[in-house]
């Protein structure tokens, strides 16, 4: 007996995984990070800069618990907060879940990505009980959108920013056109390798959503 296969559908990304559920292995997801209205700026142009230490140690600390981040800075009025909206490449995923874990500041040594703490943890020093993402290479992370700020002004000129960044016009030298795929229509910085499909033999490319072969 044969089998003929042809065709394929892409998998969702899961982006909306709830914070009490581990990330999953190279997943993306949208999480938040709270912060200084006068530095919000700074991280939307120049990206984060990896703390120097902290409860995971060295990284750049998020979380997919909004009302988290909401908290953040300490010691600072809500009307100076701002809590920025990410999409984060999480990699390989490493569960700190309670207080002296052999790997709680050294998990980046050890070949993982991220730390993840999950709600209502044995961590003692979480008092909130709020889950909490800790994130070593700052690329991973992508700013999209302002999801809390008091001051309309302030996210109206975040949200201007977070855009031209988005196109390149974010810098004073004019950003290279990035070529896209003709087949799959994604950016095509390097050649995508187009080929026949084995059954009905019209052009695919290995990075479009979804191929139905031809009656």
């Amino acid at each position: 007996m044969s089998i003929t296969f042809s065709g394929w559908e892409a998998r969702t990304e899961r982006t909306h995984l709830s914070s009490g559920s581990k990330p999953e292995r190279g997943g993306r997801y949208t999480m938040y990070h709270g912060t200084h209205i006068s530095i919000a700026k700074n991280i939307i142009k120049g990206g984060f800069q990896r703390s120097k230490g902290g409860l995971l140690g060295a990284g750049v600390y998020v979380s997919r618990n909004i009302d988290k981040a909401k908290c953040y800075p300490l010691n600072v009025e809500k009307k100076q907060r701002v809590v920025l909206k990410l999409k984060v490449q999480v990699g390989k995923v490493k569960k700190i879940d309670c207080d002296n874990h052999p790997l709680q500041k050294t998990w980046s040594q050890n070949g993982y990505d991220t730390a993840w703490v999950p709600p209502h943890s044995n961590i003692a020093s979480i008092k909130s009980g709020r889950e909490e993402d800790c994130v070593w290479d700052p690329k991973r992370i992508a700013v999209v959108g302002i999801a809390y700020c008091l001051n309309d002004v302030a996210k109206r000129e975040l949200l201007q920013l977070i855009d031209r960044q988005a196109t390149g016009a974010g810098s004073d030298a004019q950003a290279p056109h990035k070529p896209n795929c003709t087949v799959c229509g994604k950016e095509d910085v390097t050649p995508h390798p187009l080929q026949a499909c084995w059954k009905c033999s019209e052009t695919i490319c290995p990075f479009q959503d979804s191929h139905k072969c031809r009656n």
